[in-house]
């Protein structure tokens, strides 16, 4: 399967989605691997990790750059050696990557009934605008509020930091899909933009919400 969607945020912002239905064999016939990255593919047990890890590499491939630009810092966290700032995400047949002059982070999840279980772990003044009497929406605004949190501590990066207790998404509704969050984090408090949009594909069931959020 060939790129999935393109989406252009701004001049110095891109989001590449790929949806993943190549076998393993031949994604990893399509990309260049560093042996560090070698090692760490064949550490995966999950082949849908390792599909979703190499699709990760097919998406740096359609913006110009390989594996050998790609690297990790101590925590985890992906950069390039130039002004680009990377953040990635995967989630079952998806893999996506924003690429951005800005310092961004991006998160997509399946929208599942699941979340309905843990809200009271990830939310906490959200609580205050949420409707859980109408289910579908509920379900679709939790979702937008854990991928927000994940994409902004995907930039932030800290030990420590709580989706609930530090992390605080502002009222919004799904059809403006953009809202404003903010860290509160050690004496530090910094804000964020959010943004958020719908993902499906006909050849998987169900829903997917795509956050992704710049630091102001």
């Amino acid at each position: 399967m060939p790129l999935f969607q393109t989406i252009q945020c701004s001049v110095n912002t891109k989001i590449l989605i790929w949806e993943i239905t190549e076998s393993f064999d031949e994604l990893l016939s399509k990309v260049v691997l560093k042996e560090k990255t070698k090692l760490r593919l064949d550490g995966m047990k999950s082949q849908l990790h390792q599909r979703a890890f190499l699709s990760v590499r097919m998406l740096i491939q359609e913006m110009g750059f390989t594996d050998h630009d790609l690297h990790y810092d101590e925590f985890g966290k992906p950069y390039f050696d130039c002004h680009n700032y990377i953040s990635i995400t995967h989630s079952y047949h998806f893999a996506a990557i924003i690429i951005s002059h800005e310092t961004v982070g991006i998160d997509m999840e399946l929208q599942r009934e699941k979340i309905l279980r843990i809200a009271d772990k990830f939310v906490d003044t959200e609580f205050e605008y949420l409707n859980p009497n109408v289910l579908q929406e509920y379900v679709k605004k939790l979702t937008v509020i854990w991928g927000a949190k994940e994409a902004i501590f995907k930039i932030r990066n800290e030990k420590g930091i709580s989706f609930k207790d530090h992390i605080r998404i502002c009222d919004f509704s799904l059809n403006e899909n953009q809202t404003e969050a903010s860290l509160h984090f050690d004496d530090l408090v910094k804000d964020f933009d959010v943004h958020y949009k719908e993902i499906k594909s006909d050849n998987f069931e169900g829903k997917f919400t795509l956050v992704y959020a710049f630091e102001k």
